[in-house]
């Protein structure tokens, strides 16, 4: 088998290179000017100082209002997106394991607050979903694991 003789010129190779480059181009502006994030809205500040008010008074430090508003808007972002479907339930069971990967991953029994945040946010972004969500934690093996 044998390399084939190249019969393009220079010129021709550059056009090409130049058309590629310039439709890349062309469509990270797009990308970037269609980008829009979470709106911070009324109802997203609201669920936003009520998620924060929830964990205050849980006794964790709370973040501010703009970071909840940019990650979970008014929707609950992706941790309302179906929570207790089989990929969101293998996630959370990864997260939820000794940190080794490939053969050596292990699931643990993990501290009963680990999961409190999501259950949290899950009951003020998306409360028809808490029982399914509740019945999926209280299959887990948890307990007081983590001392303060």
């Amino acid at each position: 088998m044998s390399t084939p003789a190249e019969t393009s010129s220079d010129r021709e190779r550059w056009v090409v290179y130049a058309v590629a480059g310039g439709v890349v181009l062309v469509l990270i502006v797009i990308g970037l000017v269609a980008y829009r994030g979470h709106a911070s809205n009324q109802q997203a500040e609201a669920k936003a100082e009520q998620l924060i008010a929830a964990i205050d008074k849980a006794g964790y430090n709370p973040p501010s209002t703009e970071q909840v508003v940019g990650v979970l808007g008014d929707d609950g972002g992706a941790t309302c997106a179906d929570p207790s479907e089989a990929l969101s339930q293998a996630v959370l069971r990864g997260v939820l394991s000794n940190g080794a990967a490939g053969p050596g991953i292990r699931p643990v029994i993990a501290d009963r607050t680990v999961v409190r945040g999501q259950l949290l946010i899950i009951g003020i972004y998306c409360p028809d979903e808490l029982p399914r969500m509740q019945e999926l934690v209280g299959r887990l093996k948890t307990d007081d694991v983590v001392r303060q």
